[in-house]
């Protein structure tokens, strides 16, 4: 049952990332120069009301849309990864048509291990897990890192599960609807990637293994005067 499959894969192996403090209203505007997303501890600036971030993949762009009333943790958290550089050459490891595809385990395993227990706290549930909609993965209450999933369907079942859509894909969904499916549900449950092996080998696994995976070549955040 995908439900059941998707609490297991976004639970149990979400790879969990160092405690952020509590998010408060306060805007900040993006540092000149970005910090180091290899640590943790430094990416914890409050994100902005509302913010555009633009995905660049083997596939084309998207730009996400995120709302930090719906999901203040995760809008923060998202946010510092994403001015930080995090999302370079980053797959999306997991994908499953008609349902939703998943990344943010980092092709550095080093840099994956400083994250994993780096959690941010729960927010409540405001939005729904709708098409086009982003969330984060967790294994439960308190274990949200890195990992994110954008829906492809409606999967409003998974609200009461306790995953918190901060954004939505506001541009080029048409390019997320390619990001190749071909390997589906992961292992064990399927003939996808190990997220424990994705956790621990990076992309040397995952390239050498599943070839034909989409992945993430940068994000960025679109300048405010952009947005208008």
């Amino acid at each position: 049952m995908k439900t059941i499959h998707l609490l297991c894969a976004l639970g149990l192996f979400a790879g969990a990332v160092t405690v952020q403090a509590e998010a408060t209203n306060q805007v900040e505007k993006p540092a000149a120069i970005a910090p180091d997303f290899a640590d943790p501890s430094k990416l914890t600036a409050p994100a902005p009301a509302t913010f555009k971030a633009l995905f660049t993949t083997t596939k084309g762009k998207f730009t996400i849309e995120v709302t930090r009333s719906l999901s203040p943790n995760g809008a923060d958290r998202f946010y510092n990864l994403v001015r930080s550089g995090y999302f370079k050459d980053v797959a999306f490891f997991r994908v499953i048509p008609g349902f939703m595809c998943q990344f943010g385990i980092h092709g550095d395993p080093g840099v994956s291990a400083k994250w994993r227990d780096a959690n941010i706290s729960d927010d409540a549930v405001k939005g729904s897990n709708t098409r086009g909609t982003i969330s984060f993965a967790t294994a439960g209450p308190g274990t949200r890192t890195t990992q994110l999933f954008i829906n492809f369907g409606n999967n409003a079942n998974l609200d009461s599960m306790g995953f918190s859509p901060f954004g939505k894909v506001s541009e080029g969904m048409d390019v997320v609807d390619k990001i190749n499916g071909e390997y589906g549900e992961g292992a064990p449950g399927g003939m996808g990637p190990n997220q424990g092996r994705v956790q621990m080998e990076g992309n040397a696994y995952l390239k050498k293994e599943f070839p034909n995976l989409d992945f993430i070549q940068s994000a960025t955040i679109v300048p405010a005067d952009s947005t208008k």
